[in-house]
């Protein structure tokens, strides 16, 4: 793994994170729609999770490699 990849790791787990925290706490809270609540929030979390993560590495490659000038 690059050090470009390792440094996108941090900000993509934190975004993950907090994707996966704020979709569970919503659809737990707010819009309970199948038989169980929990299974429609972990559901949510684990997809916020997937995409916070995506997000933010993404993000940040694209960062690093336009500030080094490629």
């Amino acid at each position: 793994m690059g050090a470009m990849a390792r440094k996108a790791l941090i900000p993509g787990l934190f975004g993950g994170l907090m994707g996966a925290v704020v979709s569970f706490l919503v659809i737990f809270l707010l819009a309970p729609l199948p038989d169980s609540p929990l299974a429609h929030g972990l559901s949510n979390g684990v997809s916020g999770l997937v995409s916070g993560f995506m997000g933010g590495f993404m993000g940040l490659m694209m960062h690093l490699r336009k500030s080094r000038g490629a």
